[in-house]
């Protein structure tokens, strides 16, 4: 079986080279496509193209808005136009790293009854890992970005009158990034449709990925509707998916976070006293590292089970 690893970038070349050389390294038949976000950093392409199985996309991508979604569902077209003989698409950050050896990751998925790993949970029940209110915020309004450059003190000011929120039900303000307006539609959820929420991280099978692009183009309201909700990305893929009923989910994605004390869902980053946590057996990858502020955590991942490398980028 072969497995692809569909890696979106924005930052941080270095780190989406060796991400790209650590996979390589220990799966030579794997795939990787890369959506790189080129308005923040220049890649060298016909480096990476030049290794058998990659290939690199453009994409723009915005926290909270739809554009990580699009970019997501533009790869798997992309990958089934293309016909890319992958039999499993496991979704990454540039800023994710492997903290088990890549060989246990494909057996487990090679072998498992499951179509997939994926965190999910019903957004509107007491099931779900956020509020009511946040679910409801997210997912029940449909926003507009104000498109102004406002001035950092009347952007402050601008936040107290977030209490409107808390006074009335049809029109809700939001600033997590940026300032957007949103009204309250008729809701495309119900019991026979439900919301779900999950982290944006998932393993699937191609049966699911085919299912996905099938639900993308023929269901254009529910896309639409969804282009103007905020972090789309973190329902999305488990709603089409759960709602369906056809697959069987392990729910845990596999990826190792810690939100704790975490600015506007930004999650911490990782260093060695992280090492323990991460490197648990139930997880398969880590997020989010970055080189600036602690460099030797990927070194110690490295030698706990990169072999001596075969490819380089």
């Amino acid at each position: 079986m072969k497995n692809c690893y569909l890696i979106l970038s924005h930052k941080n070349p270095k780190q989406i080279y060796r991400l790209i050389n650590t996979i390589k390294t220990a799966s030579p038949d794997s795939y990787i496509l890369l959506s790189h976000d080129s308005k923040y950093c220049a890649i060298d392409v016909p480096k990476l193209t030049k290794i058998p199985g990659v290939y690199v996309q453009f994409a723009n991508a915005d926290r909270g808005d739809f554009s990580l979604v699009q970019n997501y569902f533009s790869a798997i077209d992309w990958l089934l136009k293309n016909n890319i003989d992958f039999d499993w698409l496991i979704k990454l950050s540039a800023q994710d790293y492997p903290t088990q050896p890549i060989s246990q990751l494909e057996e487990t998925i090679n072998k498992t009854k499951y179509d997939g790993f994926m965190e999910y949970f019903k957004v509107f029940s007491s099931e779900s890992h956020w509020s009511i209110k946040e679910g409801s915020g997210r997912y029940l309004y449909r926003y507009k970005k104000v498109p102004l450059s406002i001035p950092k003190w009347l952007f402050s000011m601008l936040k107290v009158s977030r209490i409107v929120n808390h006074l009335q039900k049809k029109v809700r303000l939001d600033f997590e990034f940026g300032l957007r307006i949103g009204v309250r539609p008729k809701s495309i959820f119900n019991q026979d449709f439900q919301c779900y929420g999950g982290l944006f991280f998932t393993m699937l099978s191609k049966r699911c990925v085919r299912y996905l692009d099938e639900f993308y183009k023929k269901n254009p309201q529910i896309i639409e509707y969804y282009k103007e909700t905020l972090s789309p990305e973190e329902s999305l893929i488990q709603t089409i998916l759960l709602n369906s009923k056809k697959f069987s989910f392990y729910n845990e994605c596999k990826h190792y976070t810690n939100f704790d004390n975490s600015i506007h869902g930004h999650p911490k980053v990782l260093t060695e006293k992280d090492y323990h946590a991460m490197t648990q057996d139930n997880y398969y990858f880590a997020r989010k590292f970055d080189p600036n502020v602690d460099s030797n955590i990927l070194d110690i991942l490295d030698k706990r089970f990169v072999e001596k490398s075969t490819v380089k980028v």
